[in-house]
């Protein structure tokens, strides 16, 4: 699975499961079941289109968090909300992935656009994502 894939897997999979039950004990991270053979495409695609808001489910995994992430501006802590492994390497990886074609050693440019790419690729891709979410100011 790529990464993007992995990573709209994860919102819009918490998003399925996400009915309020207090008693319910935090669902373990998904575990990377092997991927079929699929090779990597600049054109990420999930595997259906999904009407759910992507800035509710987020909201909603914030709220389950202990830890007072920016998702809305960081990807790093996007990618941590959802479990997933925020390491340069794997930031690296995924922006190759869509297509980014700047410096790959300036992590805060980088990690700028890679926000604003996923948010619009999950737009793109049948998720339900904010204007203010995919468009987020340069500092």
């Amino acid at each position: 699975m790529s990464v993007f894939g992995e990573l709209a897997s994860k919102i819009f999979g918490h998003g399925k499961s996400a009915a309020p039950a207090s008693t319910a004990a935090p669902s373990a991270p998904a575990a990377s079941a092997p991927a079929a053979s699929a090779p990597a495409s600049s054109a990420p695609v999930m595997a259906a289109p999904n009407s759910e808001r992507a800035e509710d489910i987020l909201e909603q995994l914030a709220a389950q968090n202990p830890q007072k992430l920016d998702w809305r501006n960081s990807i790093v802590d996007l990618m941590k909300l959802v479990h997933m492994d925020s390491s340069l390497a794997k930031r690296q990886e995924l922006a190759k992935e869509l297509g980014y074609t700047g410096d790959m050693n300036d992590s805060a440019t980088m990690n700028v656009w890679l926000h604003e790419k996923v948010m619009t690729n999950l737009a793109q891709n049948g998720g339900q994502v904010a204007a203010n979410l995919m468009n987020q100011p340069t500092a």
